[in-house]
């Protein structure tokens, strides 16, 4: 990876996360005052939303940290190994855990007449397009274990050559 590409990367990470702080703390704050103003008709407390939003909030910066950390590792020329699986896995769990929290999102919409059934539709959507992503993910990752795998392969091949030469 050039170290333009580097750069750029880095730059859109810090931007990403810079927005979910500001999601975080000016956001959540204010989604819970008009919650709390209007007269809603929701089936469960205005503080379980926050708590949804704020942990999916917590699956996206977790993602791009383990992100940052994967692009450190390949500028290092060190992602071939096996400390790269760590960071992946965790993407892994917090892309689940997104699901999982879409989910609990979309169960908390269904009842009542609050939001139109569509409105819980699309969220199911998105709860299948983040297993999609789960999915690829998963794949990348055992191509990821291929490569450490031949990289190990072509390391023990070339140790026997020179012991040969």
């Amino acid at each position: 990876m050039g170290q333009m590409t580097t750069l750029a990367l880095r730059g859109v990470l810090v931007v990403l996360l810079a927005g979910s702080v500001f999601v975080q703390a000016v956001m959540v704050p204010l989604i819970g005052a008009d919650l709390e103003e209007g007269t809603s008709e929701l089936a469960y407390p205005r503080a379980a939303f926050l708590v949804v939003l704020v942990l999916g909030v917590v699956t996206v910066q977790v993602v791009l940290v383990c992100v940052w950390r994967l692009v450190t590792m390949v500028r290092r020329g060190t992602v071939f190994s096996h400390a790269a699986f760590h960071h992946v896995d965790v993407v892994l769990w917090a892309i689940a855990a997104a699901a999982v929290l879409l989910s609990a999102f979309g169960y908390m919409l269904a009842p009542g007449e609050a939001v139109a059934p569509g409105v819980v539709l699309l969220v199911g959507g998105v709860v299948v397009a983040a297993l999609g992503v789960a999915l690829i993910v998963l794949v990348l990752r055992m191509l990821l274990a291929q490569a450490v795998a031949r990289d190990v392969e072509a390391a023990r091949l070339e140790a026997e050559l020179q012991g040969v030469i």
